[in-house]
């Protein structure tokens, strides 16, 4: 009888596993050890990851993230792109691809970033808002993958599964690049920095040359109070009303408190506040 487990009984012969061709000048993830992300919109987008049960590949892609082995890194409306070297001459090609919000579901992002002046000051100033996952959630648009197949991910390699170390390698690649240019994120989701300030209209604005935006950013060491942008406000508006001023555009309003006029029950608060002391 033939024993099975000679090698030449199996139809589907094993191949060792081959290292990857190392390469120099590489994109390599700054982290060496640990947690790839920092910030809460990295951890968010690696959180979400993990949490399609992906497993060991995860793991392997993170490892050729951190050696280097992607090569390029490109981000449209949509789309990443990157090479990857791998074991063979000629580096794989990965691209993920997703649908980003229609005009109907921006709109609506717009929109909420106009009325709440905070999220707009938060991304001039480099920061993504949490709020903002709740604002791209009511336009119907998660600003995060809510299954794998939404990712659409493709990679050149041989290997028949997906995700790829390298496609992997891609993603942690791209949740680190978000720690240094959040921007990035709304640029994959369909609009550039341009793009979604010129809609809020705030084109050519950052928070360092803004000094009408909210104090959403710290005095550097050792500078004065004085000189902190937000003085630049002072008396850009004319003289200060009095302090009953607002009460005095409260006169047509008909609300009544302890049966009296609303501007006659607060007007001894405004009158202690406004004393000297």
């Amino acid at each position: 009888m033939t024993s099975r487990n000679r090698q030449w009984d199996s139809p589907w012969p094993s191949f060792p596993v081959s290292a990857p061709i190392r390469v120099e000048g590489g994109l390599a993830a700054r982290s060496r050890r640990g947690a790839i992300a920092t910030t809460w919109w990295s951890k968010r987008f690696i959180e979400v990851l993990e949490s399609f049960g992906l497993g060991s590949r995860l793991q392997r892609g993170r490892g050729y993230a951190r050696a280097g082995q992607v090569l390029t890194l490109d981000v449209s409306a949509g789309l990443i792109a990157a090479q990857v070297q791998g074991s063979r001459r000629v580096p794989y090609l990965v691209t993920l691809d997703t649908t980003p919000p229609n005009d109907r579901q921006w709109r609506v992002v717009d929109a909420a970033l106009r009325s709440r002046v905070g999220l707009a000051a938060h991304l001039l100033a480099g920061d993504v808002p949490a709020e903002l996952e709740d604002v791209f959630a009511q336009a119907k648009a998660p600003l995060f993958p809510v299954h794998w197949r939404d990712l659409k991910a493709r990679c050149s390699c041989p290997d028949s599964a997906n995700p790829c170390k390298h496609i992997a390698a891609v993603l942690y690649l791209f949740a680190e690049r978000l720690e240094d240019d959040p921007w990035l994120l709304l640029q994959w989701r369909g609009r550039t920095q341009d793009e979604v300030l010129a809609a809020l209209g705030l084109a050519g604005r950052n928070a360092d040359d803004d000094p009408t935006l909210p104090p959403w950013w710290p005095l550097r060491p050792g500078e004065p109070l004085a000189s902190h942008p937000v003085r630049a406000l002072d008396g850009a508006t004319g003289p200060a009303d009095p302090p009953d001023g607002v009460l005095a555009r409260l006169d047509d309003v008909p609300a009544v408190a302890w049966k009296a006029p609303i501007t006659d029950a607060l007007r001894p608060f405004y009158d202690a506040v406004a004393e000297p002391r």
